[in-house]
């Protein structure tokens, strides 16, 4: 990255271009001892995370499909919506964290059981997802407007 001085003088300015030192990637360890995280199985509706935020009557087996799918393409981020209304935010297993909705894109809708590591602070749950398979006998009511 290179940062960009002006230096200006009474007789003009000049422009200089100084390259900043490389700054090394970011690391984390899943395994960090301050890390609040377990390995564990959750279960719930994969959607668009605004509409359970502001709406509470939102629950897991119960959406508008036409909302959740133009909330999830125009970039609302995707979540995971538990029974007891707890969300779950995907995350990937690396820093610098890249991306899920690739992986997530095909369940939106659906109800599904994850494996993965689970993380939690201050009431925020996000989670590393191992394994993740449709639960077809869990029934979801899904609007169609």
């Amino acid at each position: 990255m290179k940062q960009i001085s002006r230096f200006c003088l009474s007789a003009g300015c000049l422009v200089a271009s100084i390259a900043a030192a490389p700054q090394p990637p970011q690391k984390t360890s899943m395994e960090g001892a301050r890390a609040n995280r377990s390995k564990a199985t959750i279960e719930g509706l994969v959607r668009d995370v605004a509409c359970p935020i502001q709406n509470l009557d939102g629950n897991a087996t119960h959406l508008s499909m036409k909302c959740a799918m133009a909330c999830v393409r125009a970039g609302s981020p995707i979540a995971i919506l538990t029974k007891d209304g707890d969300l779950y935010l995907p995350i990937s297993d690396k820093m610098p964290d890249y991306g899920q909705r690739k992986k997530l894109m095909p369940f939106v809708g659906k109800y599904v059981r994850v494996n993965g590591i689970v993380f939690e602070r201050n009431g925020t749950h996000a989670i590393v997802i191992t394994e993740i398979t449709e639960m077809k006998e869990v029934h979801v009511i899904v609007e169609e407007e």
